[in-house]
Formats: C-alpha cells, sequence, structure tokens
C-alpha cells in the first residue's frame, strides 16, 4: 500500500511540473488582457461552470472583485452565475438546467462584457444525464451573439467551449485518474495568476 501511495503521489506532481512547462502563455496573456479592456471599459466579467468548475466561478469572482482593489481605481464588476442557489434551482425546475446561465445574463449581457467558463472537458462527452455542460455552451453562443467576449478554461480535448471561445486555455492533459483532477487544479492556479497579473496592470495603468 505505502508503495502505491508513493507512486500516486509521484506521478501526480510530475505531472504537475509537465503541465506547468506546457501550458499556453500567449493565450494567457490575451486572457489578462481580455480582462484588462473590460475593466478599462467599465463593463461585466460573468464567471460559469458545473460542479467543481462551478466552485472555481465562484473563487475567481470573489479574487477579481477583492484582490485586485487599487486604491482610487474602480473595482471590477464581475459576477458568479452559479452562486445564487434560489434562483438556480427555480430556473432549473421551471425552465431546465439547460438554460440557467442563458436566463441569468440575457437581461444584462452587453458588447464588451466578458464571460468566463470553466469546465474539465468544455462540453464534449456525455453521461446517464446526456451531453456534458450544454448550459455552458449555450452561454459561450449567447456571449458570441451579443458582441462579449469568451474566455474558456478548459482540459482534455477542449470541447465546444474551446472552438467557440475567444481566448482558449486548455490544460494539457486528456487522461484519468489524474485527468480532472489536475485540470481542475490548473484553473485556480491560472485564475490566481490573472488576478496578481491584473492588479499589476491596473495599479500602472493611468487613464
Amino acid at each position: 500500500m505505502e508503495n502505491l501511495q508513493q507512486k500516486v503521489v509521484g506521478e501526480f506532481l510530475n505531472k504537475v511540473v509537465d503541465i506547468t512547462t506546457q501550458l499556453p502563455q500567449p493565450e494567457i496573456q490575451k486572457a489578462i488582457d481580455t480582462l484588462f479592456t473590460t475593466w478599462t471599459k467599465g463593463r461585466i466579467v460573468y464567471a460559469i461552470g458545473n460542479g467543481g468548475s462551478a466552485s472555481t466561478a465562484s473563487h475567481f469572482a470573489c479574487d477579481l472583485a477583492k484582490c485586485t482593489i487599487v486604491p482610487n481605481k474602480p473595482p471590477f464588476k464581475v459576477l458568479s452565475l452559479c452562486d445564487n442557489m434560489a434562483l438556480f434551482s427555480a430556473w432549473t425546475n421551471d425552465f431546465g438546467f439547460g438554460s440557467v446561465f442563458t436566463g441569468q445574463m440575457k437581461p444584462w449581457l452587453q458588447e464588451g462584457d466578458t464571460l468566463i467558463v470553466y469546465s474539465v472537458h468544455g462540453g464534449s462527452g456525455d453521461g446517464d444525464a446526456g451531453p456534458w455542460s450544454q448550459n455552458l455552451v449555450k452561454a459561450v453562443q449567447l456571449a458570441k451573439e451579443k458582441g462579449a467576449k469568451v474566455i474558456g478554461f478548459t482540459g482534455f480535448s477542449g470541447g465546444a467551449v474551446a472552438k467557440l471561445a475567444d481566448v482558449s486555455i486548455v490544460v494539457p492533459i486528456n487522461q484519468e485518474p489524474l485527468g480532472t483532477a489536475l485540470v481542475e487544479s490548473f484553473h485556480v492556479v491560472l485564475h490566481h495568476l490573472l488576478c496578481v497579473a491584473l492588479r499589476q496592470k491596473m495599479e500602472a495603468y493611468n487613464a
């Protein structure tokens, strides 16, 4: 048992190193620039995800709102659409899970806004409930129709989210049992990177 545990620990940490060296730095920079432009225009950032990725969307919205505050400069306008459970469950009950994000965004979404999407598979694959994450794909399609930018954080093949997004950051791993855990872990690492970089750009910015 101890040898098995050591093997798992070694494989996981070695994969962390491998993935770190393969992350798409140009796309990461594009994500920073896109969010910075959204801030300079005073527009809104929306964050969405399912399951563990919903918690990442909430975490990102918290950090982008709080950790980028610069004295005497306007803060980010950011909302996680995963956090109002009363609305979330009411919408799902009455209209279905597929429109739970588009329904929340429609009254607000405008050109110049940015939608952040967290998804391990990006809408590829399916399970007992049918195709995965179609609520995310529909949200991306709505954002594109409205002239908003889309930043997709995915893994594996990236799915429809990676294909449709203006900025696509795909964590380079496509195998289980480590895949999902590492993709979700790196999404959090990357969202912290974005917040640190954005605060520095905001501090240096003079309108």
